[in-house]
């Protein structure tokens, strides 16, 4: 005896929610999105034209697609013909993937995407499954969607450059030299600009035109012959001249696009060469791609944010003052790894935010292993003489105090050091072990007192129980996220391109991952229909008639 099963019987199927099971990630997506204001939809209303699909189906779509580590527009499209979830997020509709692909692009997605991510902290808070104590921050390489080779390297610009101008100057000097063309007004000595550059230009012009006029008025061959050889020089004057007007405007875009960045990808100009993890050639070369920046807790992915420099310790700040701008308050502990303990950071956080660093620096781990405390020449480990103003090296002769020396890093920021010299290192039996210092000069101590107050406060912070024990929660509270992001969704590399777009794509796989980890671990969702009633029940007339269908057909 079979199940009845007939292909060519008709029968009315039921509203599509019923096929999904009670704890369906759907339920999950449709009761996100549904609790975003409908303020944040007006600005893709228009007046205009043909009426547009709804911004939360398609915001619901595209999230329920990352969900299933779909991140292609056709294949979205293609979930949309034949997944059941996906056709009750769609309620029937089907765009197609450019109008998918134009909405994740739109710039207004990025407004939709933090009401997004707002509401969905505000549910983790709401349900107590974050603490709100403290953010732990980290960062990972992201391959961007940009050919391999298709590197500009700031350093190969500026000498090219760097010979442009030499070249250049040396033409316009022979120029003048041989009195070919007037002297022009020059801004600056060292180089000519576009504009000077294309004021030569004119006057090579006129005096060719003038050799060309005496050509065609001169008679005899052999003057002719002459006036011809005259003019040969000025016309490959202004041909290289219009050359150098090229590179010259060339080489200028290019340093506006490199900005504090040492290189760029002609395809993502946004993107900037970095060293991967997945160093798949094995010979530690470059790709291009993209420093993402993430604040969890609880493991869920609450800020996020993309940055083209490839350290950490220069994102922090910026980082920070986005989470503040567009997300939520700052908690009283920002936690990280050493990678961002730097002494501007710790200002930042300390002085200007009021706010906790629980940030190792990068000898912190170095300066509690026994070989640190033992090593007799680093200056952690010298007697210091308050009285005298002075350390005690080891050979027993005192490194005094000698002037104060500032420096100012290429971002503008400053520190201070105290400076402190041997009296006199000469005949010394240890200095081959003490210093590198010339022959004839004495060792030099550089002591930065407010980095030092600062390594302190960290260490009593972390040696204390409460705040170590928010500390040791960083490894196994910001890591999982990456991992739950590239190794079980599979989001490894960007599919659109430039920054915006790669920001907008990044906060729809956050997501993916945060409503994949949530509906995990909540079990059953109660769903909201669009006017946040509770889930929908069939009515009895709607069952009644397909049990007759299926009786009587």
């Amino acid at each position: 005896m079979f199940k009845h099963y007939n292909m060519n019987q008709v029968v009315l199927p039921l509203d599509l929610e019923f096929n999904l099971q009670e704890n369906d990630i759907a339920f999950a997506i449709d009761d996100l999105v549904e609790s975003i204001p409908e303020e944040a939809f007006k600005d893709f209303l228009r007046q205009t034209g043909r009426p547009a699909y709804h911004p939360r189906m398609m915001l619901k779509i595209i999230l329920c697609g990352y969900t299933q580590s779909v991140f292609s527009g056709r294949k979205i499209e293609a979930l949309l013909q034949d997944s059941i979830r996906m056709m009750w997020l769609a309620q029937g509709y089907k765009p197609s993937y450019r109008t998918i692909n134009r909405f994740r692009s739109n710039l207004l997605i990025e407004e939709l995407l933090r009401e997004c991510f707002v509401q969905f902290r505000n549910q983790l808070v709401e349900k107590e499954l974050i603490e709100e104590e403290a953010i732990f921050i980290d960062g990972t390489k992201i391959e961007a969607n940009a050919n391999k080779f298709t590197f500009v390297w700031r350093k190969s610009v500026e000498r090219y450059s760097d010979k442009l101008i030499e070249k250049s100057n040396q033409l316009y000097d022979e120029l003048l030299e041989k009195e070919i063309i007037p002297a022009i007004v020059r801004e600056n000595e060292e180089e000519l600009s576009v504009k000077e550059m294309q004021e030569v230009v004119e006057k090579l012009d006129e005096k060719v035109e003038e050799f060309n006029e005496k050509i065609e008025a001169c008679k005899v061959g052999s003057e002719r012959k002459k006036i011809r050889s005259e003019r040969k020089f000025p016309k490959q004057a202004r041909k290289q001249f219009t050359g150098f007007i090229i590179r010259k405007q060339k080489y200028q875009n290019d340093m506006k696009i490199f900005g504090d960045r040492n290189s760029y990808s002609k395809t993502d100009t946004d993107a900037t060469f970095m060293r991967m993890k997945d160093d798949y050639m094995k010979n530690g070369q470059l790709k291009a791609g993209y420093n993402v920046q993430l604040a969890t807790e609880g493991q869920y992915a609450l800020a996020y944010g993309v940055f083209p420099n490839p350290t950490d310790t220069r994102t922090l700040i910026p980082f920070l003052d986005r989470i503040e701008d567009n997300f939520f308050e700052l908690p009283e502990h920002i936690v990280a790894d050493a990678g961002y303990g730097s002494e501007q950071n710790y200002e930042d956080i300390i002085e200007n935010r009021n706010r906790t660093p629980l940030i190792t620096y990068n000898q912190y781990r170095k300066e509690k292993k026994k070989k640190h405390k033992d090593n007799a020449f680093h200056v952690d480990n010298w007697e210091y003489l308050g009285e005298e103003g002075a350390f005690r090296c080891p050979n027993g002769r005192n490194v005094r105090f000698s002037h104060y020396s500032k420096r100012t890093d290429r971002y503008g920021f400053k520190r201070e050091f105290k400076v402190y010299e041997c009296e006199d290192c000469s005949g010394c039996p240890l200095r081959g072990l003490c210093t590198k210092a010339k022959e004839g000069n004495n060792r030099k101590v550089y002591i930065n007192e407010k980095w030092e107050s600062q390594k302190e406060y960290v260490r009593t912070k972390l040696s204390d129980e409460k705040t170590g024990e928010i500390y040791g929660k960083r490894k196994i509270d910001v890591e999982p996220a990456f991992g739950f992001l590239k190794a079980n969704l599979g989001f490894t590399r960007f599919s659109i391109r430039g920054k915006q777009k790669v920001t907008n794509e990044l906060g729809f796989a956050l997501m993916a991952v945060n409503l994949r980890k949530y509906t995990v671990t909540n079990g059953k969702i109660i769903p909201r229909d669009r006017n946040n009633s509770p889930k929908k029940v069939p009515s009895k007339i709607f069952i009644a008639w397909n049990l007759f269908v299926y009786c009587f057909s």
